[in-house]
């Protein structure tokens, strides 16, 4: 029997493989925080399934997600970017990415880690929604918007409420599965 999966990840293997093994996962290794900052930076205004395709291609062009090499990217390594083909090449986004990278390592030296710091705004536990349908799922909350305004006053970029919200979704500071998807249980803590 097909298992009941959150419509929104349709009928394509990697969304599918995405939803059962990543979305919603609580992630407190600072280092794929870092990943899906930048995978959620590139992806506003885009499909996630945009993202994904090529999210191998960004490991390669950003060393591995590497935010220490990624904070001292020159202007030669952005022009290298934005011939790169297997990226979503917008200067901005790239720019943002390296702004961001420097923040995130000022965020590790005054909280510890930066897991430390994100966490904090759901004091240290995944929120849990009951949303029925996609369509209970907001695109952002107050809480979205008052850790948005952080990060803009820590001097990170692309980093609007809708933008953050989704990055709680996927790394687990919140649960949005729909309450009849399997997953929704597995990760009701």
């Amino acid at each position: 029997m097909d298992k009941k999966r959150c419509g929104w990840c349709g009928t394509d293997p990697l969304y599918i493989a995405y939803h059962d093994t990543e979305w919603g996962v609580p992630v407190k290794d600072d280092d794929l925080l870092f990943e899906f900052l930048i995978l959620e930076t590139f992806q506003a205004g885009l499909s996630w399934i945009t993202i994904l395709k090529k999210r191998e291609n960004f490991r390669k062009a950003f060393d591995d997600f590497d935010y220490k090499k990624i904070a001292r990217y020159s202007d030669k390594k952005v022009q290298s970017l934005l011939q790169d083909p297997g990226i979503i090449r917008n200067k901005l986004k790239i720019n943002a990415t390296i702004t961001n990278a420097v923040a995130f390592m000022k965020i590790q030296e005054e909280f510890g880690s930066f897991s430390d710091y994100i966490w904090k705004f759901v004091d240290g536990t995944p929120l849990q929604t009951h949303c029925k349908t996609a369509n209970d799922v907001p695109a952002n909350t107050p809480l979205s918007d008052a850790l948005s305004k952080d990060l803009k006053k820590r001097g990170f970029k692309f980093v609007g409420s809708t933008v953050v919200y989704a990055h709680m979704q996927a790394t687990g500071m919140i649960n949005d599965h729909v309450v009849d998807c399997y997953r929704y249980k597995e990760l009701n803590m």
